[in-house]
């Protein structure tokens, strides 16, 4: 256990940080990064308000990540991760990714069906990838938690 506890706490400096830089992406970089893009690239500015919407929804969803993730350290140190009360963050990180993927799905579809140069498109489909296989990777891990949660439920009614 002292391993994890050495750990807990540079995580969650680095979470804090990762959260303030989130918030800054989504509350100034994104929204003057696509109001700079209308401005130099008129013909493109029908794209504004909706890639503004998805990126930042994709921020949203990288949020949910770090509070869940903030929540399971806690459950950790409180040595009650076995616990249902993680199974609730787990779905909400599941959930998150989810979310995010079907986004992003959208967003490769309309880019595949209308780009003229394949480089997005390849970038866009590697992306999905990598994302479905760390949703895939969230169920997993969500089936061995809730396993052995039920294991150490099993062994304290036996002690």
């Amino acid at each position: 256990m002292f391993a994890e506890r050495r750990v807990v706490v540079p995580l969650r400096v680095f979470l804090v940080v990762l959260f303030g830089v989130l918030v800054l992406l989504q509350v100034m970089s994104l929204p003057g990064q696509f109001a700079h893009m209308a401005r130099e690239a008129p013909e493109m500015a029908y794209l504004r308000w909706p890639m503004t919407a998805v990126s930042v929804f994709w921020v949203l969803c990288a949020q949910v990540v770090v509070v869940a993730t903030w929540k399971l350290l806690t459950l950790v140190k409180k040595d009650r991760i076995f616990s249902q009360a993680s199974l609730v963050w787990v779905d909400a990180i599941v959930w998150a990714v989810a979310a995010g993927w079907v986004v992003l799905a959208g967003v490769f579809l309309y880019v595949g069906f209308n780009a003229s140069d394949p480089g997005l498109p390849i970038q866009l489909f590697l992306m999905t990838v990598g994302v479905a296989v760390v949703g895939l990777l969230m169920v997993v891990m969500r089936a061995l938690l809730r396993q052995a949660t039920t294991l150490r439920s099993d062994l304290e009614a036996v002690i």
